[in-house]
């Protein structure tokens, strides 16, 4: 899909589907392969990964409807684009030619406190180990592996194909939100490599002096990036399905003296509240999009300085989507009332997904490098998370 409106407009259409049925999917919490069977029918899959601009607001809107499906877009789309950093330019373009020809859903192992590694094998490589929260991974048809290499210590990623020997996903993710990513475990015993499957490595000896770490350096920003518009997704979602349950459902309360809800004052202007909260978190998302952007654009010219300046803007937009969802999503129950807690209302769903997605990362240490950032004028350092 190379047109962005008709990607934007497929995005609207999808997040209606997955609304329909939400409650019920997450209730029966099972992985979900009927989800990525309709992406992959949408023809969302194959829309541009360097256009972030369009695959931001793609993940945002199909996060609307379902949070845990545009968490798992909004990776595919990261991992697309983050596989021509590498070295391994023909396998890149390889990766990219085969999502667009086959629909391919792409998942990573990239936690930084995973414990896998590569081993050498002969003319290839052996890869161990044991990974956390493989968002995706148990569905997805290529996975990318970042592994430390036994004998040198060098970080490098490695693409497997799904259904290859040695790999596994035990049945371990049962948390509060975010039920449908698939973001349990995974398992990988002596899984064979081939060298035309190495993506990349990242030497022990580099640091922000070289242009290609520095560059290598914008995938955290990435992330943080693309969960933002999560959070931003959750909370469109949220006041949506609140509006509708306060105009359909939500009865006035004794005192107001008033025949419908919709018509008390206290709940116009609670709606109207948090209207503006969204409006400001939607801006704000949209900023740290651009400057992501634009630091991508500047390919192998990118600065320290520059790399920083991108890094603030996404760490205050993190700050405000995820402070923004957490109070959004609660407060909406101020505004439809006791009813609206049932389980069939499925409004918990928001502050659940909301909940679970904050703590990918303590959002305090965001707010540390914004102060840091104002008092003394330093960037903040470069991290696996910032």
């Amino acid at each position: 899909m190379t047109n962005p409106a008709d990607a934007v407009t497929t995005a609207r259409a999808v997040a209606g589907r997955l609304r329909k049925d939400a409650v019920e999917r997450q209730h029966a919490n099972q992985p979900p392969l009927s989800e990525i069977q309709m992406l992959r029918e949408s023809g969302l899959l194959a829309v541009d990964p360097d256009d972030h601009r369009t695959t931001h607001a793609v993940t945002r809107l199909v996060s609307a409807g379902d949070a845990s499906i545009g968490h798992l877009l909004g990776y595919h789309y990261l991992h697309l684009w983050r596989a021509s950093l590498y070295d391994n330019d023909e396998l890149a373009r390889s990766l990219r030619q085969d999502v667009v020809a086959d629909q391919l859903f792409v998942a990573a192992v990239s936690n930084p406190r995973d414990t896998v590694t590569a081993t050498e094998i002969g003319d290839g490589l052996s890869v161990s180990g044991r990974g956390a929260f493989a968002t995706g991974c148990a569905v997805a048809d290529r996975l990318f592996v970042s592994a430390t290499r036994a004998d040198r210590g060098a970080r490098l990623v490695v693409v497997a194909r799904r259904g290859a020997g040695g790999i596994s996903h035990p049945s371990d993710w049962d948390n509060l939100g975010q039920r449908l990513t698939a973001s349990g475990s995974i398992v990988f015993q002596d899984v064979r490599i081939d060298p035309v499957d190495v993506l990349g490595t990242f030497p022990v000896d580099e640091d922000e002096s070289s242009p290609r770490w520095l560059r290598l350096s914008l995938v955290p920003l990435a992330f943080q990036a693309v969960l933002t518009q999560v959070l931003v997704g959750i909370v469109e979602g949220a006041l949506a399905e609140a509006a509708q349950y306060t105009r359909e459902s939500s009865r006035p309360w004794p005192a107001s003296g008033l025949e419908n809800a919709v018509d008390d004052p206290h709940i116009l202007a609670g709606y109207g509240d948090l209207v503006a909260t969204l409006r400001a978190a939607r801006l704000i998302a949209g900023e740290a999009t651009r400057a992501f952007g634009e630091a991508d654009a500047a390919g192998p010219a990118l600065t320290a300085a520059e790399r920083g300046r991108a890094g603030l803007t996404i760490s205050a937009a993190k700050v405000v989507s995820s402070r923004t969802a957490t109070e959004v999503t609660s407060r909406i129950f101020d505004l439809t009332g006791a009813r609206a807690t049932a389980r069939s209302s499925g409004l918990d769903r928001f502050w659940r997904d909301a909940r679970t997605l904050t703590l990918h990362d303590p959002l305090v240490y965001k707010a540390q490098e914004l102060g840091t950032s104002l008092l003394t004028g330093k960037v903040p350092p470069i991290t696996a998370y910032s």
